[in-house]
């Protein structure tokens, strides 16, 4: 089996990795990729993954038998449409399904008219409209940008000037924003795959989306993720399934909107239960980079029954170890930041403990990688639990070493005492 990944973050490195370990690849191609994927697979550079005539001409050229979407970008701009038409097989949404995640207001409508638990919210196109309902509401309230933000188009806050200066920002880019009422409780991932018929929950997970220690600061694409969330048991899981999962996939189903692929759940537990916060249509970056270790199963298997509606027939077989990503990033981010650093030699640990996973790197003549990001590496500890995973995450994130690099220090602390 040949595959084409579209993408080129830690979140497509880690997916080429776990390809690159099935037993049915007889070819790997990445576009773009970065100096990671190149590695072990054939980077396309020239191939632009929004950019379809592009990536179909790939496809011809390279025999490819599968292509697999990685971020959202291309989904929201139809590529598994133009796929689809010229017989190609690939694992993502159409583009209507994909309005799931890059239309906050498109989502909200299909969770409120499906009866799943979310956050109450208003949307609003003109600044007069929103100075109105933000001096009207006490205490802290949510704003959302509609459109796709990369992970940052999300502000909480109770003072009216932030929330209003980042309400006009939204504004001014032409696209309207939803004002949500504010969810207290503790956040989690899950990730579940479907073959337009069925679909299967993968361990859950925790993204990390503040720049500061403590989650604190600004909003970024997340610093760090941990895998399985220790603190989400039998009964919450079922009842999340029960709630929000099962309602979900019906609510696609009666919509017309079923798809082979990824989708993402991002919940609060709140007192009164699982509440939905988003949905994505693929993979989280750096979620999916503490998830895919942690799958036993041939990776091309799972795809090839994913591809072939046979989903529900698959063994899928999950590991009892923990996963904690700890995201390396370039300084300034998430505001200001300088690209083309380059990055001294990284080191070599085996993968049964550790992984590095590049994000946006290109690499020179002399095979030097040169970061191109905000958030340039994933550095992936595994253990037999979350503090074991951590120490050795930790033990290798200052070996990944260029100018201006930092990270959180305190990724998966807070589950810590779940774990002993």
């Amino acid at each position: 089996m040949k595959v084409l990944i579209l993408g080129s973050g830690a979140r497509e490195h880690a997916i080429a990795w776990k390809f690159s370990k099935s037993n049915r690849i007889s070819g790997l191609f990445i576009a773009p990729g970065n100096a990671g994927t190149g590695e072990i697979g054939e980077n396309l550079w020239d191939v632009d993954p929004e950019k379809s005539a592009e990536v179909i001409a790939a496809c011809r050229e390279h025999e490819i038998n599968l292509v697999f979407v990685g971020p959202e970008a291309p989904l929201s701009a139809g590529i598994v449409d133009a796929l689809q038409k010229e017989g190609i097989s690939v694992i993502g949404p159409h583009q209507e399904a994909a309005r799931l995640e890059s239309s906050k207001e498109f989502s909200k409508d299909f969770m409120l008219r499906h009866g799943i638990p979310t956050a109450a919210a208003v949307t609003v196109t003109n600044k007069k409209e929103l100075e109105k309902i933000i001096k009207q509401r006490p205490g802290k309230v949510v704003i959302k940008k509609n459109g796709l933000a990369s992970g940052k188009g999300v502000l909480e806050s109770d003072a009216t000037d932030e929330l209003l200066s980042f309400g006009h920002g939204i504004l001014k880019q032409k696209d309207s924003l939803l004002v949500e009422e504010f969810l207290s409780g503790y956040e989690i991932s899950v990730f579940t795959m479907s073959d337009g018929k069925t679909y299967c929950i993968l361990p859950t997970t925790a993204d990390f989306k503040k720049a500061g220690e403590g989650d604190t600061g600004p909003n970024t694409g997340g610093m760090g993720a941990i895998c399985p969330v220790p603190v989400v048991g039998k009964q919450l899981l079922s009842e999340i399934e029960e709630t929000i999962i099962q309602p979900t996939f019906r609510g696609l189903e009666k919509d017309g909107l079923m798809y082979k692929g990824v989708l993402y759940f991002g919940l609060m537990i709140t007192d009164q239960g699982p509440k939905v916060l988003e949905y994505n249509v693929r993979f989280g970056d750096p979620e999916c980079q503490v998830l895919l270790p942690l799958i036993e199963s041939d990776f091309g298997d799972f795809c090839d029954s994913i591809a072939k509606e046979n989903l529900e027939n698959f063994p899928l077989a999950i590991s009892q170890k923990s996963a904690l990503c700890v995201v390396i990033a370039s300084g300034g981010y998430p505001a200001k930041y300088s690209k083309g650093k380059k990055v001294k030699p990284l080191p070599h640990f085996p993968e049964k403990d550790c992984m590095i996973f590049h994000a946006s790197t290109k690499s020179t003549d002399d095979h030097t990688a040169l970061t191109g990001g905000g958030r340039c590496f994933s550095v992936v500890g595994l253990g037999p639990n979350l503090t074991n995973a951590s120490l050795r995450a930790y033990e290798a994130a200052p070996q990944v070493k260029f100018d201006g690099a930092w990270y959180r220090k305190d990724i998966g602390q807070k589950f810590f005492m779940d774990t002993m």
